[in-house]
């Protein structure tokens, strides 16, 4: 699994190492990378006033991000008695949980991380839809877009389908990640594309063939 700032599944890199993995695995750790992932750089006490947190905190988790080349100082900002801090470029990948052993440190660690980031994306959804009319301009009501679409595919359909999708995101993020446009705004892109677990495989058409 990737976090919301990640790209597509082609160019990710390998998931995070153990020692990286366990060093994440914190609620607010994954919370704080999530903040500058979405809102880009922050100081701690900035990040502590968005996530109700003390800055001496969110000081001591920045710094063991750091550690684990999670994130950096933003050297272009800031003073010598306040640093600013950006997610350090690049994805985050970890591994399918399902792939690992049953109550293994990693698989733990894993879903911590799964868990959090899947709340981050939920909670990110909310705060979109109970937005007021005065939140954004008109504009960015209309461009946004918040689908449900259910379809019947095999493994492999789903598979080209997501590269697919994979492959125009890339675009996106290699045109305007590093290099936004004047105006423009953070944007999470939320894909979910998964079967469903109580539904029931497509039997073979039994005309077919005949």
């Amino acid at each position: 699994m990737s976090d919301p700032s990640s790209g597509a599944t082609g160019r990710r890199p390998a998931p995070l190492d153990p020692a990286t993995l366990h060093a994440l695995a914190h609620p607010l750790r994954v919370r704080i990378l999530d903040e500058l992932s979405m809102y880009g750089p922050l100081t701690a006490s900035g990040l502590g006033e968005r996530l109700g947190e003390s800055s001496g905190s969110t000081s001591y988790h920045l710094r063991q991000l750091e550690r684990h080349a999670l994130v950096a100082e933003d050297t272009t900002r800031g003073t010598a008695r306040e640093r600013w801090w950006m997610r350090a470029p690049g994805s985050v990948t970890t591994h399918d949980a399902r792939e690992l052993p049953a109550g293994s440190a990693e698989r733990l660690a894993t879903e911590l991380v799964d868990e959090q980031w899947a709340r981050t994306r939920e909670t990110a959804l909310a705060e979109y839809q109970a937005a007021g009319d005065d939140a954004f301009e008109a504009e960015w009501f209309e461009a946004a877009s918040i689908d449900t679409v259910n379809v019947r595919l095999t493994a492999e359909q789903l598979r080209r389908f997501v590269a697919d999708v994979d492959e125009v995101i890339w675009r996106y993020l290699d045109a305007h990640k590093t290099t936004p446009t004047p105006g423009s705004r953070p944007v999470q892109i939320q894909l979910s594309a998964f079967p469903l677990v109580r539904g029931e495989a497509t039997e073979p058409n039994p005309t077919e063939g005949n």
